[in-house]
């Protein structure tokens, strides 16, 4: 039901945008940290019934349960009230996400972006290695960094390797073609000093 809507949403509400950003921006919408925060903004952790370990352990707050909840909730209101009510319930979010998401550039997948870019200038594939992992198992940060031809080139954190490598690629196209596009480099991002 997600999926479709969003779909829908998207090709109807931004016709001038090509196929490939629509693809991009409709994952950007969908992505697990994203629909989290969805679900963070209805607080729906503290409905969220979870054994006394999970809940010990930050369960409640953990990304991947919030986007369960999130998605369940879709469906309990698909199965309740019919597709014209998740539309409802759901077209205004999608609606103000993918403006954020827009104006923020967050659709925008510097890994894919990085890796043309290195593949046409010497065909070298950027590697990925997570350097650091912190924090208790419910809120861990990760550092990862993008090595291209063997040598670092950005370095990025994130609540998960996905996210902590597309900062590292974010990082490492800011130091290779810093006028390439606008990089909103967000804090914990951060280039090598090594080309």
């Amino acid at each position: 039901m997600l999926d479709l809507v969003t779909a829908r949403y998207l090709y109807t509400h931004h016709p001038a945008l090509h196929e490939g950003e629509l693809t991009r921006l409709r994952a950007a919408l969908v992505r697990t940290e994203q629909l989290a925060e969805l679900a963070r903004s209805y607080e729906l952790g503290k409905a969220l019934r979870v054994g006394r370990g999970e809940a010990e352990t930050g369960g409640r707050a953990r990304d991947t349960l919030l986007c369960c909840a999130f998605e369940a909730i879709l469906g309990a209101l698909y199965l309740d009230s019919g597709e014209a009510a998740v539309c409802a319930w759901l077209e205004p979010l999608l609606e103000q996400q993918s403006a954020i998401i827009l104006e923020r550039q967050e659709h925008i997948d510097s890994k894919s972006e990085l890796q043309e870019w290195a593949q046409a200038n010497g065909g070298a594939t950027p590697v990925y290695t997570t350097i650091d992992e912190q924090g208790p198992d419910h809120a861990k940060q990760f550092t990862v960094q993008v090595l291209i031809g063997g040598k670092p080139h950005g370095t990025g954190s994130g609540r998960s390797k996905q996210a902590a490598a597309q900062a590292a690629a974010q990082a490492a196209l800011h130091a290779l073609v810093p006028d390439s596009r606008p990089t909103q480099t967000p804090p914990t991002t951060a280039a090598s000093s090594s080309r």
